[in-house]
């Protein structure tokens, strides 16, 4: 099959020059990438390497040193940030690592909470919204239920149907099988894969898990923390076969002596 190439108009984001750091500590530099309509690109590598704040970036909590984002077309790090942020929240859904449940509110209150915060539909109509969100990820009898009588896996779904309340066409998921057994983890694997597919939702996906990274890619995007950046992009299968890079290749195949191998040609060379 021919490869389909993106039209422009079917960028949904992107990052040009993107640098971003804490007080002097740089964490990215010169970061450029886009993402599609309508694909999971997944953001991987190693513990530290920059994923969790090239998200924070991404979404706007953290305004970057250099660069720009813009999402859907609309430049979130420009001088009218905050407008285009505003117009932004409206069309995205986040599921944060540890799932950021307010622990006072009901699972239902949770998800409530976008569609009081952004829209004027009535109580009765977000009560129903509500309820179809928590069918979708399969958790209709615990509406009524407080985060902490839920398990791990139930609390990720409950904050996805919360990152969904709104349909977003964007949805950014940070380290969403953290913490999951193996069997829970591929459960949330094909709930995004059955979203992406039925409902054409473009998705960030922010990983370390091998088996999800196999399992609901389009393209992969490798961060490395000494390299300050992206240091390999393309499917996963690609990336584990054919990268000649030590770093993505121990990765790939869990083999830290290539790593290792790869670091001692390298100084050898030197």
């Amino acid at each position: 099959m021919d490869e389909v190439i993106p039209r422009a108009a079917d960028v949904m984001i992107q990052a040009d020059g993107l640098t971003v750091g804490y007080g002097e500590h740089l964490v990215l530099k010169d970061v450029t990438f886009s993402v599609h309509r309508g694909e999971i690109v997944t953001v991987l590598g190693g513990s530290g390497c920059g994923k969790s704040t090239l998200l924070k970036a991404l979404i706007g909590l953290i305004r970057p040193l250099a660069g720009s984002v813009r999402i859907r077309g609309a430049n979130i790090t420009g001088a009218e940030r905050t407008e285009a942020l505003e117009r932004m929240r409206r069309h995205i859904g986040v599921l944060f690592q540890y799932g950021a449940l307010l622990g006072s509110l009901s699972i239902a209150d949770n998800v409530a909470m976008p569609l009081e915060e952004f829209t004027d539909l009535p109580p009765s109509l977000i009560a129903d919204i509500v309820r179809f969100k928590l069918e979708m990820v399969g958790l209709t009898d615990y509406a009524h239920f407080m985060p902490a009588e839920l398990s791990g896996g139930m609390r990720k779904r409950a904050a996805l149907a919360r990152a969904m309340a709104l349909d977003p066409e964007i949805l950014f998921c940070d380290e969403p099988s953290a913490g999951l057994d193996p069997i829970t983890a591929a459960e949330l694997d094909e709930l995004l894969l059955e979203w992406n597919r039925a409902l054409g939702i473009t998705m960030v996906v922010i990983t370390h898990e091998l088996a999800s990274i196999e399992a609901i890619s389009t393209r992969c995007l490798m961060l490395d923390g000494s390299a300050k950046g992206i240091i390999a992009v393309g499917r996963p299968d690609e990336l584990k076969k054919d990268s000649a890079d030590p770093r993505v290749r121990a990765f790939f195949h869990r083999q830290p002596r290539l790593l290792r191998a790869g670091v001692s040609s390298a100084s050898a060379e030197g």
